[in-house]
C-alpha cells in the first residue's frame, strides 16, 4: 500500500492495488479514495472528524487525508502508520506530526483516537480485543474518546432464509486474512477484523468501556464512540 500511495502522490496515477483473500473474490482499493478531501468523504467519516477534540491520534493514517482535514480545523493531530512510504508521503503532503509507528507500541496520551476506514480492523481477531483495550487504557486521556467505524458483514454469509451460514472453521464471520499486491510487490498476509456493533459493545463493556453508535452508513457500516466507564 505504501508504494501505491507514494506513486499516486508523485504522478497522480497508479497501478491497481489488488486485495486477495481465501474467502472473497479479488478486490482492489481505489487510490484516489485515500487522497480525498473532506467534502468527498462518507458522512460517517465527516461526523467523526467533526467530533474530534483535543490532542488527536489518527491511526493507520495512510496518505493522511483525515489528518489534513483535522489540521485545517486547528486540531493538534498526530498521524501514525507502519508504512515508511506512507509516512514519507504524508510529510510531503504537509502533515505536520507523523510517526512510523505500530499502534500497539505507541506511547503518549490522547483526547481523541481515530480509527477510520475500518481502522479497528488492525486488531485482527476477537481474542485480541482485550489486549487492544488494555493498550487503550494506557494512551487514552481521562475523559477521552475512541472514534472508530466498522461494518457488520454478516449479510455476506446469509442464506435464502436469512440465516448466517459459515463454515465450522470460521470462529467469527468478521475474522479474515488478506494480502495485497501492487505491481510486483506482494505484501505479507495479515489478519483483519470486521466487527458488528453489538459484539464490539460487549467486548468494550467487559473491558471497562461504554460504546455508543453515533451514526450508521448505507452499507452495513457504523461509527462508534467508545469511552472509559
Amino acid at each position: 500500500m505504501g508504494r501505491a500511495i507514494a506513486d499516486f502522490h508523485m504522478t497522480g496515477r497508479a497501478d491497481r492495488l489488488r486485495v486477495f483473500s481465501p474467502v472473497f473474490e479479488e478486490d482492489e482499493i481505489p487510490l484516489p479514495t485515500l487522497f480525498r478531501k473532506n467534502e468527498d468523504m462518507p458522512e460517517i467519516e465527516r461526523i467523526a472528524l467533526d467530533m474530534a477534540i483535543g490532542k488527536t491520534l489518527d491511526v493507520g493514517a495512510g496518505a493522511g487525508c483525515h489528518s489534513i482535514v483535522l489540521q485545517e480545523k486547528g486540531i493538534d493531530v498526530t498521524a501514525i502508520d507502519i508504512s515508511p512510504l506512507s509516512v514519507e508521503t504524508m510529510k510531503k503532503r504537509g502533515v505536520k506530526n507523523v510517526k512510523e509507528q505500530d499502534f500497539f507500541t505507541l506511547e503518549g496520551e490522547f483526547d481523541t483516537i481515530l480509527m477510520l476506514m475500518n481502522g479497528i480492523g488492525i486488531v485482527g481477531t476477537l481474542d485480541r480485543l482485550p489486549k487492544f483495550f488494555r493498550h487503550l487504557d494506557k494512551i487514552l486521556a481521562p475523559g477521552g474518546q475512541l472514534l472508530c467505524d466498522s461494518s457488520d458483514i454478516s449479510y455476506v454469509f446469509m442464506d435464502e432464509e436469512g440465516m448466517i451460514d459459515i463454515s465450522k472453521e470460521m470462529a467469527y464471520y468478521g475474522e479474515h486474512s488478506f494480502w495485497m499486491q501492487y505491481k510486483d510487490t506482494i505484501g505479507e498476509p495479515f489478519d483483519w477484523l470486521y466487527i458488528d456493533a453489538d459484539t464490539l459493545k460487549q467486548y468494550a463493556a467487559r473491558n471497562g468501556y461504554a460504546l455508543e453508535v453515533v451514526a450508521e452508513g448505507e452499507h452495513y457500516d457504523y461509527l462508534a464512540r467508545i469511552t472509559k466507564r
